[in-house]
C-alpha cells in the first residue's frame, strides 16, 4: 500500500473528504468493492509524489463492483437518504448541499447476470475495461481512509474510453490524460531509468516522449486481457495517426499546452509504439 502523507485540503478538491466519507460509509454497509476514478483518482495519485493537483474538479466519480440491479438499486436508496439526489443519467447523483455530481459506474457481474435489464437502464453507459484495470488497483492511504484507484496507465485507457464514447461531452479526458503523461517521468523516474532506460533516445532528450512510450508498455497489459479493449484503444489511436492533420487528441493537446500539432503527434505515436512493441 502506498501512503499518502497529505490531507483531503491538497486535493484541492471542494467537498471531496465530505463526499467521500459519506461514499466510503455506505459501500461499507453494503459491503460494495469500490474505487475511485477520473480526475479525482489522478490528482490522489499523482499527490503521492508531491505533484500537485493542477486543476479542479466539481464531479467525482466512482466505479462499483455488484452483481444485481437489485444490489445496486439498494445502494441507490442509501445514496439518496444521505442527500444524494438522482438526475437523469441513472449512475449520476446530485448533492445540493455541496453542489457536486456523483457518478456511481456499475461494473463486474452485474454485466452478465442482468444483461438485458443492465444494457436497457444503462444504454449511455459504457464499462468497457474497468474490469482489466481495476483487477490490480493502487491501494492509497489519505488521513485515516484507505481508498482504491486505477494505476496511472490504466487511468489513460479507461479515460480513452470514456473520451471516445463521448467526445462532445468529455474533452476534460484528453487534458487529464496529458497531465499524466506530463507529469509520469518524475512520477515514476526510478523504474523508467532501471527498467525502461531502451526508451531514451541517442539524439534528442524529451521526457514526455520516453514517459508516453512508457505508459504504452504499462497499458498494453491491460489490452492484452481482452481483445475488444484492444481493438478500441488500436482503433482510437490508429484513427488519429493515419491523418495526423486532423487527430482531434493532437490539435486538443496541442492547443492546450499551444504546441505545434507536429509535437503532439510525436507524444501520441510514443505512446502507440509501447503499446504495439
Amino acid at each position: 500500500m502506498n501512503s499518502l502523507n497529505q490531507t483531503y485540503k491538497e486535493l484541492s478538491i471542494p467537498y471531496f473528504k465530505e463526499v467521500f466519507e459519506i461514499i466510503d460509509k455506505i459501500m461499507l454497509k453494503h459491503k460494495i468493492p469500490y474505487y475511485l476514478i477520473g480526475a479525482s483518482a489522478v490528482s490522489l495519485e499523482l499527490l503521492k509524489k508531491g505533484i500537485k493537483p493542477s486543476r479542479g474538479t466539481k464531479d467525482i466519480d466512482f466505479a462499483i463492483m455488484v452483481s444485481s440491479l437489485n444490489e445496486y438499486d439498494a445502494l441507490s436508496q442509501s445514496l439518496i437518504e444521505r442527500g444524494f439526489n438522482k438526475v437523469k443519467a441513472p449512475w449520476t447523483f446530485y448533492v445540493e448541499k455541496f453542489n457536486i455530481a456523483v457518478d456511481i459506474l456499475p461494473f463486474g457481474e452485474i454485466e452478465e447476470h442482468d444483461t438485458e435489464q443492465f444494457n436497457k437502464r444503462y444504454s449511455d453507459l459504457h464499462v468497457l475495461g474497468f474490469k482489466e484495470v481495476l483487477e490490480t488497483p493502487e491501494k492509497v492511504q489519505i488521513e485515516e481512509k484507505i481508498v482504491n484507484i486505477p494505476p496511472l496507465a490504466g487511468m489513460i485507457i479507461l479515460k480513452l474510453v470514456a473520451w471516445s464514447d463521448r467526445p462532445e461531452e468529455r474533452d476534460s479526458d484528453l487534458k487529464d490524460i496529458l497531465i499524466i503523461i506530463e507529469n509520469y517521468f518524475n512520477y515514476n523516474f526510478d523504474e523508467i531509468v532501471e527498467s525502461h532506460n531502451d526508451t531514451f533516445p541517442e539524439e534528442e532528450f524529451d521526457q514526455l516522449l520516453i514517459a508516453a512510450e512508457v505508459l504504452g508498455r504499462k497499458s498494453k497489459v491491460y489490452l492484452n486481457k481482452s481483445a475488444p479493449l484492444s481493438n478500441r484503444i488500436t482503433s482510437i489511436l490508429g484513427n488519429n495517426l493515419s491523418r495526423e492533420r486532423e487527430s482531434v487528441i493532437a490539435k486538443e493537446w496541442a492547443a492546450i499546452r499551444n504546441w505545434e500539432i507536429e509535437y503532439a503527434i510525436k507524444i501520441l505515436k510514443a505512446f502507440y509504439k509501447g503499446i504495439i512493441n
